[in-house]
């Protein structure tokens, strides 16, 4: 687990968690089974093996047993396209034929993983016969499979290894964390609360591509239903959220009492708000004018959402739908992600120094956050408490939700380190940033990917993760490491 330990960051928090659907099918040749009696029943165990390490992860594993033959492989198939799975993975045990594989990977629609792991790191060639070593010949077919799907026009993934290899299962549970960011995706419900900020051409999303790209459902919502909402928050309410706000925050004493008032008013009635409409993300943005009530409620939104985002219900500001799409892929793999855009760079240190004001992930805070009172907010109407935190020194990756000239999306990852060092004092969430590069060099790169103006700062280094759930999804994925923009080729 990847979030602080700061027992106060807990307090009336509940983490949302998705638990991935993985289709289990292993199989062989039944020609094997009457020549090696011993055979079957020991690929049948590794089979066993193998579904139990899933669900170790926490998957809901749906087993369809071990098949033999292309027969068997057709009613394996029709059994995973009912129970429509995050990721098939094919379990190759030794040789089968490319007919057996085809079936479950066509019909199903899901995203298939074929892995195939011996039972140990190799034979013992001294006492070994024709049935010890098929057990071992599970790489035979990958070759096989990989043409087949490249003729078929269906993705390929494999990982190679054996039963019980360390490297194996980190490269297999990269792919199930995978399947966690897509299942957190599908049916998931976005939240489009006011309109864009003027002139942010990059921001402005089709929420056609949303759906159809993610097999999500953007919910467009107006300040009204949250004004209503706000409305109908009691004084006893407002107390009990202040009461938790100052158990999860310091205050600093340029807080105004009414205004913390306002924010923890706000924050009742966006709890209502994503309630009512099972919202599993929210993208906000509202102008008003003069101190009307509009106004009033979008400046008083940053409590409430960053608390939203604590609870795995990641909130952007600026109406950046993509940008809140990102954070709910790294709050999925759980490493936090939090609203973030580039400040400025300081060139003495190499670092890039990022972050933003409005909703942050208290979750990967280094200390503990700080509720600071600001008379304007920076290009936005409006008054009230901002939230002020340090991301924790260590690795970060950046994740991004570009678009291309046809309108698909590319995801967008670099990895970097937190540096310790002098921050701004102004109610942002901010970080110093190294890349391992000069940081002017990694902005141009990173601003030539298709990037747009935000995106998801999340703990840990995670761009294979992160490439892994852009081939679930069908996504281009484009990785900066240091100055250089690169498409990664090597197997995950």
């Amino acid at each position: 687990m990847t979030y602080t330990d700061h027992p106060e960051l807990q307090t009336g928090l509940t983490r949302h968690s998705t638990t991935p659907t993985i289709g289990l099918v292993a199989g062989g040749l039944a020609a094997y089974w009457p020549q090696f009696p011993q055979l079957l029943p020991q690929l049948q165990e590794s089979a066993t093996y193998v579904s139990r390490r899933f669900e170790d992860m926490d998957a809901h594993v749906v087993d369809v047993g071990f098949i033999s033959d292309a027969e068997e492989a057709a009613v394996a198939a029709e059994t995973l396209r009912i129970a429509d799975p995050d990721l098939i993975v094919m379990f190759l045990t030794t040789y089968l034929t490319s007919s057996m594989v085809l079936p479950i990977a066509q019909r199903s629609g899901a995203p298939v993983l074929v892995i195939n792991l011996q039972p140990t790191e190799r034979m013992n060639h001294g006492s070994f016969g024709t049935g010890e070593w098929l057990a071992y010949c599970g790489q035979c077919p990958v070759p096989e499979v990989g043409n087949l799907f490249r003729r078929a026009g269906i993705e390929f993934r494999s990982v190679t290894g054996h039963l019980r290899e360390d490297r194996a299962w980190a490269r297999i549970e990269r792919w199930i964390a995978a399947a966690r960011a897509r299942a957190r995706l599908r049916g998931a419900r976005h939240g489009l609360l006011g309109h864009l900020y003027p002139g942010m051409l990059d921001v402005a999303t089709d929420l056609t591509r949303v759906s159809t790209t993610f097999d999500s459902h953007v919910e467009v919502l107006e300040m009204d239903d949250l004004r209503v909402r706000i409305d109908q928050v009691t004084d006893t309410e407002v107390a009990e959220r202040r009461k938790s706000a100052t158990g999860i925050f310091e205050l600093d004493d340029s807080v105004d009492d009414q205004d913390l008032a306002w924010g923890a008013k706000v924050s009742v009635a966006l709890d209502r708000l994503v309630d009512d409409y099972s919202l599993d993300s929210l993208a906000y943005y509202h102008r008003g004018l003069g101190g009307e009530v509009h106004e009033r409620i979008a400046a008083g939104m940053i409590l409430g959402a960053s608390l939203l985002t604590a609870r795995g219900i990641p909130a952007a500001g600026e109406y950046e739908l993509r940008n809140s799409l990102a954070m709910l892929i790294s709050d999925s793999i759980a490493s936090g992600g939090s609203f973030t855009e580039i400040q400025a760079i300081n060139f003495d240190d190499g670092v890039v120094e990022m972050g933003h004001d409005g909703p942050a992930h208290l979750g990967i805070s280094h200390h503990k956050p700080l509720l600071r009172g600001l008379g304007t907010f920076h290009g936005k109407r409006g008054y009230g408490v901002s939230v002020e935190f340090d991301v924790r020194p260590g690795p970060v990756t950046m994740l991004g939700l570009g678009q291309e000239l046809d309108g698909s999306y590319v995801l967008v990852a670099s990895e970097g380190t937190v540096m310790p060092g002098p921050l701004l004092q102004i109610g942002n969430t901010t970080s110093r940033v190294g890349f391992g590069t000069h940081p002017g060099e990694w902005v141009d790169a990173w601003s030539s990917t298709g990037v747009d103006h935000h995106w998801s700062l999340s703990v840990g280094h995670h761009a294979a993760t992160y490439r892994a759930v852009a081939s679930l999804l069908g996504l281009t994925f484009r990785e900066v490491r240091g100055n250089e923009v690169v498409t990664p080729s090597t197997p995950l």
